[in-house]
């Protein structure tokens, strides 16, 4: 017998990302900070700070007990405060955190592997393009 990997798609995946704008699978895009799930779609996060982050604002991702959230925080890895870390842990959820494209890579794995995970993303201002 034959067996085979067959890695489930993820509900919602993300098919481009940069610091400031997100493209999904769907083919729809984002320019504000969001979070994500299976079985959560994409909800409008309020937070543009992550050096303003707070438990509070974790709140509404710790009520739907994942795994994990991967935190991606603009174009750089930034970490939150240490009680913002402290309340994850105090609550057994891991709190990952990368800049923006590292954590759509490992979102997409994650989830494509069926994991209880959560993306939660904050997007950097959108950068002005130079008109020629």
């Amino acid at each position: 017998m034959l067996l085979s990997l067959q890695p489930l798609q993820p509900e919602i995946g993300i098919r481009a990302c940069t610091s400031d704008r997100v493209l999904f699978t769907s083919g729809k895009e984002r320019r504000s900070s969001f979070y994500l799930g299976r079985g959560v779609g994409v909800i409008d996060w309020p937070v543009t700070d992550c050096a303003e982050l707070s438990v509070a604002d974790l709140d509404a991702l710790f009520a739907l007990t994942p795994d994990v959230i991967l935190l991606g925080t603009g174009s750089r890895q930034q970490f939150p405060h240490a009680e913002v870390m402290a309340a994850a842990l105090s609550r057994r959820i891991g709190l990952e955190v990368m800049d923006n494209a590292a954590a759509a890579r490992t979102y997409n794995v994650l989830s494509g592997e069926g994991r209880q995970v959560l993306l939660a993303m904050l997007m950097d201002a959108p950068t002005a393009v130079a008109a020629s």
